[in-house]
């Protein structure tokens, strides 16, 4: 047990060694003139990812926003179980995303998907239809890259394949992008 930690932890900090810093500050500066413009910001994704999502949303909406000048304006799609539950019945499961959407989002505004596969219908269904609406995308995928890859205006990807692995990269990213605004002026 103690070799398959040890071989865990070290292709852990392989994959967070080679993550694209130069792309996660694009990503951060992409977040910072989305809340200077005062555009809505959305996050999603599906079992894990979805955890990430409504983590992220929350260190982004309290977190930052206690720090920064101005307030981000987040939401994580993932969190209403009543809507989502409803949206699924009452038309498929592929819809409960992109029919929130429809409600909230405005052209100009940021969706951010988290995605291993990359390919989750639900999710390439609400990427296609930001693209048709002037909805900014980005996706961060693990090493399938998917059709999320495809569709998003901004791609980062994690190059492995492990669930865990791919996972536990893209909270580092969120967290990246929060701390950037929670720490700015301490530096």
């Amino acid at each position: 047990m103690e070799q398959f930690i040890t071989n865990y932890l070290t292709r852990q900090q392989q994959v967070l060694a080679e993550l694209p810093t130069q792309q996660i500050a694009d990503l951060i500066e992409l977040f910072r003139k989305t809340c200077e413009e005062d555009r809505q910001i959305f996050a999603f994704g599906n079992g894990g990812s979805a955890t990430n999502a409504s983590h992220f949303i929350t260190d982004l909406s309290k977190g930052a926003s206690d720090k920064w000048p101005k307030r981000f304006r987040g939401m994580s799609l993932n969190e209403n179980v009543s809507w989502i539950t409803a949206l699924g019945n009452d038309y498929a499961y592929e819809d409960v995303y992109v029919r929130q959407l429809m409600n909230f989002a405005q052209p100009g505004d940021l969706v951010m998907v988290l995605s291993v596969s990359g390919n989750s219908p639900n999710l390439v269904k609400a990427l296609t239809w930001c693209r048709a609406n002037k909805v900014y995308s980005v996706a961060l995928v693990g090493g399938q890259r998917g059709q999320l890859a495809q569709l998003a205006d901004m791609v980062i990807v994690i190059d492995d394949m492990h669930y865990g692995r791919v996972e536990e990269a893209h909270m580092s990213i969120c967290h990246l992008i929060c701390y950037a605004f929670i720490e700015a002026n301490e530096q």
